[in-house]
């Protein structure tokens, strides 16, 4: 469907729309000729508070008629057109604003609404033909301008309408429709998606692989609004970014110094490159929330000491320097580090540093995030070295998925060669690149260039919003001797040097202030005690909520509602969380969440709460999981089941176990790509994890709660590994006491023995 100006409605505001007077006749004239000869769609809007709303929902209006004479002292209304269009601007710097008048003249305006707005229209000086074609052109100019520049030329490309005798085989939609199948897809994408799809024939476009033309613009323009010196648009994911950074600077014997709370496509990085990995290990507090790497990890002298105490590092490769840092940005819980300080403790110490940022790409635009992204602003010192941000612009900003940006900033003496850096990027890239994708990232960069930081300062609001509410609600509750949910965030925060309970702070003081969301060693509510000073703040659209059963100290209660139970009975209602953990889960609040969505969150979990209190049979709670295990749950209560799962995790000491496997580093037999050299030879074995002692582990393991390798491919399980055993064994026992929570653990498969569900894993070596 080509894309029309009735596409981009009008916004037409008058109190005089329906009067039966000249001035009403005259406005219905010049709309009457929008909609006909000009060919425009109008929305009428007959006070400016009505306008607001409307502006406020809507983001695919082309223009903006005010009646500067609509009389306030009889509207009721409580805004002017001056603050009506001072909102505007704030929101859209470019839109037109015309102003529609017969008894201003344009020297009573102040200069301040002059600058705001785009033109007059004087309402009896010309005809009405005249005045709607002047309001099309400026409509019209706006939207050309809204499209950036690649998207906007795959447009024009696809509205030509070629015959292409090149690839892709469907040829703009063409080949499907020869199949019922075809027409199927045809026709729930639609033909702009299949006139888009398009061959890297067409010279049009540029080359991604080459970055020239209108795809090497539009990614030189994502590198001056996202803050680096190159971006590269990267098609098939931000694990895929990571193996090209990596394969970009690292070869076989390299020093890794990398954070064990690390995506696995790092580790999987370490293994193509044949890297020698040192671990950095984050912290865990008593909740099991994963918590930073220490400070202190990133001084010279504990990187040294950590080579130094390398079984697989060779001593004549231990004088070298790390080539390349790793560091996961934000955390999965939405802990943010400070990259100012990191780079100062660090110094020389390493030659690359690599911040992963796959779910934090909307950090540089809004000043609450400041010094804690990897492409900050501030200047670059001789001793910096390059740094490196893999961004999921997919995630939480607003590109299809597995469309990502890799991004580079220079260091103060290094510079990063764009023909070098280009080898690695083509050795992942393809070379059939999906246009759409690339569309989405250049619109994505666009739309965070146009008004990022409002649509930041909004979500921020909402999800501040709905922490407020979620603390209010507990307190009520609390107050009646009754329970509910919380929120990991602060109880209190200092407010023009008063402390206040979080829920009765200003929405806009914490949206907008970064102090509130920095984590200090005197608050409890975080739980990590020897935190350093402004290392770390919680991103506030990261919202991790928290179950009953598990006190602030990591106490275990006597009674509690085990987090997955939750999260089942949310899908069951059509929410779908991002993570979920033993006693809490996590939420995410981005571009595409509304305030509807919070309350019917916000309603969801009071149903929960009235089914638990009232202990409504399982049955009719969770029908399927009752239809598949009747042994197990067929005579239960929702408060019944909760609750011996609880006292299962108590009795078991669980948390104790994850707690103490994740503290555990083990031993090194070999590199990771010799592990995985074993792999490939077939020279290993699946073997049941309680049979798993003394042997070297071939593959990473990622239990997910937390989504952490537990032990990578080349580590050994001896005794020093013996907590991780016993953990994932404790793991294997809760999934046959409750059937239906099997969770995800990458390197684990389960099989059935003697009628039980045993853990297996692949190790080196057979017996």
């Amino acid at each position: 469907m080509k894309l029309t100006m009735s596409a981009w409605p009008i916004l037409f505001i008058s109190h005089e729309l329906n009067a039966e007077n000249d001035n009403g006749f005259r406005q219905r004239e010049i709309i009457h000729e929008l909609e006909t000869a000009q060919q425009c769609k109008v929305i009428p809007s007959f006070s400016y508070e009505d306008a607001s709303e409307i502006f406020h929902s809507r983001a695919d209006l082309s223009a903006i008629v005010v009646d500067w004479d609509l009389p306030e002292e009889d509207s009721g209304e409580k805004e002017n057109p001056s603050d009506l269009t001072t909102e505007i601007r704030r929101r859209n710097r470019t839109i037109p604003i015309l102003l529609l008048t017969n008894r201003l003249e344009t020297e009573k305006l102040s200069a301040a609404d002059l600058s705001k707005i785009d033109g007059c229209l004087w309402k009896t000086a010309d005809t009405a033909e005249f005045l709607a074609g002047r309001i099309r052109e400026h409509a019209s100019e706006y939207v050309k301008s809204v499209y950036p520049e690649f998207f906007g030329e795959l447009v024009k490309y696809a509205e030509r309408y070629k015959y292409a005798w090149h690839t892709p085989g469907h040829l703009g939609g063409q080949g499907f429709l020869r199949s019922p199948a075809g027409v199927a897809l045809y026709k729930f994408f639609g033909e702009n998606m299949f006139r888009s799809d398009l061959s890297i024939s067409v010279p049009e476009l540029g080359s991604l692989l080459d970055h020239e033309g209108a795809a090497g613009d539009a990614e030189r323009n994502s590198a001056r609004v996202f803050g680096a010196d190159q971006t590269y648009y990267v098609l098939n994911g931000t694990s895929t970014v990571n193996q090209i950074i990596w394969r970009s600077r690292v070869v076989c014997g390299d020093i890794a110094l990398v954070d064990r709370n690390c995506h696995k496509s790092l580790n999987y990085a370490m293994t193509i490159t044949g890297a020698l990995p040192v671990y950095m290990i984050p912290r865990r507090n008593r909740r099991g929330i994963i918590g930073p790497v220490r400070l202190s990890e990133f001084t010279p002298g504990s990187i040294r000491s950590k080579i130094e105490k390398s079984p697989i590092i060779p001593a004549e490769s231990r004088q070298k320097k790390v080539r390349m840092s790793a560091l996961t940005n934000s955390t999965y819980d939405g802990l943010c580090y400070n990259t100012v300080k990191i780079k100062a403790q660090l110094g020389r110490s390493v030659e690359n540093l690599h911040f992963d940022e796959a779910w934090y790409a909307y950090a540089k635009f809004h000043p609450v995030y400041r010094d804690h992204f990897g492409m900050e602003s501030g200047p670059v010192r001789p001793e910096d070295p390059p740094v490196f941000c893999s961004q999921s612009t997919h995630k939480l900003l607003t590109a299809f998925s597995q469309a990502s940006m890799l991004h580079i900033r220079n260091g103060g003496e290094v510079k990063i060669d764009p023909s070098i850096f280009n080898e690695s990027y083509m050795m992942h890239g393809s070379t059939s690149p999906q246009y759409n994708m690339i569309a989405s990232l250049d619109t994505a960069t666009k739309m965070m260039h146009d008004n990022g930081e409002i649509m930041m300062h909004d979500i921020i609001r909402e999800a501040v919003q709905l922490r407020r509410e979620v603390a209010r609600l507990r307190r009520e509750f609390a107050e009646k001797n009754d329970w509910f949910f919380g929120m990991w965030q602060p109880d209190c925060v200092c407010v023009n040097g008063k402390k206040v309970r979080f829920e009765d702070a200003c929405t806009e003081f914490l949206s907008s202030h970064q102090e509130p969301w920095v984590l200090r060693r005197d608050d409890a509510w975080h739980g990590f005690e020897d935190i350093e000073e402004n290392y770390v703040m919680l991103d506030p659209i990261k919202l991790t909520l928290l179950t009953p059963g598990l006190t602030e100290s990591g106490e275990m209660e006597k009674t509690g509602i085990p987090a997955p139970v939750l999260t089942n009975y949310l899908i069951r209602h059509n929410i779908v969380c991002e993570k979920t953990d033993y006693y809490s889960f996590l939420l995410l609040n981005s571009l595409g969440t509304t305030r509807a969505k919070q309350g019917t969150l916000l309603a969801a979990m009071l149903k929960f709460k009235a089914d638990y209190d009232a202990d409504k049979p399982l049955c009719c709670v969770f029908p399927e999981l009752v239809e598949a295990h009747p042994e197990a749950y067929c005579h239960t209560g929702l408060r019944e089941h909760c609750q011996a799962m609880h006292e299962w995790i108590r009795a078991h000491h669980l948390l104790d176990k994850m707690q103490a496997a994740f503290e555990t580093i083990p031993d090194q037999a070999m590199k990771p790509a010799d592990a995985y050299r074993h792999v490939v030879q077939e020279n290993v074995e699946r073997v049941e994890l309680s049979c798993a002692r003394g042997r070297i582990q071939a593959v990473m393991m990622v239990p997910y709660p937390p989504g952490i390798p537990v032990i990578m491919g080349g580590e050994i399980f001896n005794e020093k590994a013996a907590p991780i055993l016993d953990y994932l064994l404790a793991r294997q026992a809760f999934e046959e006491a409750f059937p239906g929570y099997e969770g995800d653990i990458h390197g684990v498969e389960r099989e059935r023995v003697n009628g039980k569900t045993v853990f297996t894993t692949m190790c080196i070596g057979k017996k």
